[in-house]
């Protein structure tokens, strides 16, 4: 049985072709694009699970594929970029995209984070912990996958979720971010600073919410984030 369906979009067929062999060898399914208007007809027609997108395309860049993806979509995306800056990386976080990888990078590990980030997609199993629970006028259900402020609901991307789904189990204590990373399955260094990128979208979509009146996300310098409920909490 296949463990899910994986669009891969890069205009290196010899890329291309190396990740669908690693992908096809741990029981996924694999559709393939190699520009930026195919890899959209493409998601719209296969509806994969996960989608690994080259930042540098022809005919629509990877930046704007990520955008219109997330217009419709939380389906997780994992962008793959040859650039070394760190604020080519922050862009494509900050518009949608639930991780990145460098080029050159190893497929074992690329196979490693579809993994990861698949798994953060998929409802927690449930447990006497983990079901649905507020904090302030934050509601979260771990088992439906939603998550609502103020009897908004909010479309998160799934680690998004996860993110704050641990927050919100610890309000008021502060957590730093590796220990953010060690609760999304993590295992590799060097990728504190995305949860920087994913803390600033859940503050905009809390906000637009009206979390600055209910709970919102707060930065203590130099130790981490914590969730902070209203005043009177």
């Amino acid at each position: 049985m296949a463990q899910g369906k994986i669009l891969v979009v890069d205009d290196e067929r010899k890329i291309v072709s190396l990740v669908r062999g690693y992908l096809e060898r741990e029981g996924y399914q694999v559709i393939e694009a190699n520009d930026g208007r195919r890899a959209l007809d493409a998601f719209q027609r296969e509806k994969p699970d996960l989608v690994v997108l080259d930042l540098m395309l022809p005919e629509i860049d990877g930046l704007e594929v990520c955008r219109r993806i997330r217009r419709t979509s939380d389906t997780p995306i994992i962008m793959l970029t040859a650039r070394d800056e760190d604020a080519d990386k922050l862009i494509g976080l900050e518009i949608g995209a639930d991780d990145y990888v460098t080029k050159p990078f190893s497929p074992r590990e690329l196979v490693a984070r579809v993994r990861v980030v698949l798994r953060r997609s998929r409802p927690a199993p449930l447990t006497s912990t983990s079901a649905r629970f507020t904090h302030g006028q934050l509601m979260i259900d771990e088992e439906r996958f939603e998550a609502s402020c103020h009897g908004q609901p909010l479309t998160l991307t799934a680690t998004e979720f996860r993110i704050l789904a641990v927050l919100a189990r610890s309000p008021g204590r502060v957590l730093s971010r590796s220990v953010l990373l060690d609760s999304l399955g993590e295992t590799y260094e060097g990728y504190e600073r995305t949860i920087d990128a994913h803390i600033k979208n859940l503050r905009r979509k809390l906000t637009a919410a009206g979390g600055e009146e209910g709970c919102n996300i707060v930065t203590v310098h130099g130790v981490g984030y914590k969730l902070q409920g209203p005043a009177h909490d």
